[in-house]
């Protein structure tokens, strides 16, 4: 049983003729009767009664009507809920990324949410070592990394530049500075993120590659909390620029360069590569592309290759 059955069951039982019925679906007569005859076949019913002319139904017939009505009501319904999709006038999108990733987010979502307002979007926090997992699972359609992932599942565009900014209290004696050598670090007292990643990995090997202690004597669970624990004067920390922006502004901190530890971190949008994206992450990334040609460095929109 299939839609094309029911479709000419009810144009039989409306147009109550097998000929109209064939004209109005644009067939033969022949195969609407045989369409007919296979639909009561698999039923076990006969539906139309052979002695009327008129095609009038069984009490069979009858039942399967309203259900055959229900069925193409729902087809009309879901082609229509489609043309809503590809026209973004519903739908959602769903991102993964964690409390770095995110603030590189929120002027793309507010342009995405400016031209496609009836799109609901959710940004999904989580640990970027389980980001990639996230979207290969389907949790989320895109994820947000400051890592290449190693799986060649999965697809990544870069679209940021960043790098380790040092910030210090104004009021710290390297605020003055401008720039320090690493060895001038070793005595400092850091602020860390307590969370393992690739970038903390690669500043402890740098610092002990310049034989120089690198002490962290308080670690935070977050961003936020390091800024404002370094903004009080208690040491020192090594962030991402992009979260210090508002606060270099102010003059809440101030950036110190270190000669030694111009680290560049790039995040990247992920997916996965073998599916097929839908209308509204196909909408987004267009959204990130036009956004990176409009702004320039350091938003770009560099698709990495595989392997």
């Amino acid at each position: 049983m299939d839609l094309f059955q029911m479709e000419t069951f009810l144009a039989v039982t409306e147009e109550r003729s097998f000929s109209r019925a064939a004209t109005r679906l644009h067939r033969t007569q022949p195969a609407v009767s045989q369409a007919i005859a296979k639909l009561e076949a698999e039923l076990g019913e006969v539906l139309l009664e052979r002695s009327s002319r008129d095609g009038t139904l069984t009490d069979a017939g009858e039942v399967l009507r309203e259900y055959a009505m229900k069925l193409l009501n729902l087809r009309a319904e879901s082609m229509g809920a489609l043309a809503e999709l590809r026209e973004l006038h519903r739908g959602r999108l769903n991102i993964a990324a964690n409390e770095y990733t995110c603030l590189y987010l929120l002027p793309l979502l507010d342009e995405f949410r400016r031209r496609n307002p009836r799109i609901k979007v959710t940004v999904q926090r989580s640990l970027a070592s389980r980001i990639a997992d996230d979207v290969l699972v389907h949790s989320v359609e895109i994820g947000v990394l400051s890592f290449r992932p190693d799986d060649a599942a999965i697809r990544s565009v870069v679209v940021y530049r960043d790098e380790l900014n040092l910030v210090v209290n104004p009021k710290h004696p390297l605020a003055r500075a401008g720039e320090v050598s690493i060895r001038q670090l070793g005595a400092e007292n850091f602020i860390a993120h307590n969370i393992t990643s690739p970038q903390r990995q690669k500043v402890i090997e740098t610092f002990r590659r310049h034989k120089t202690p690198l002490r962290m004597g308080v670690e935070l669970p977050s961003l936020e909390a390091i800024k404002r624990f370094v903004e009080m004067g208690n040491g020192v920390a090594l962030v991402p620029g992009l979260t210090v922006r508002t606060e270099l502004a102010s003059g809440a901190l101030v950036r110190v360069r270190v000669r030694e530890l111009q680290l560049e971190r790039r995040l990247r949008l992920v997916y996965r590569r073998q599916a097929s994206l839908s209308h509204v992450a196909v909408a987004f990334l267009k959204v990130v592309e036009a956004y990176a040609a409009a702004h320039g460095d350091p938003y770009c929109f560099q698709a990495e290759r595989a392997g």
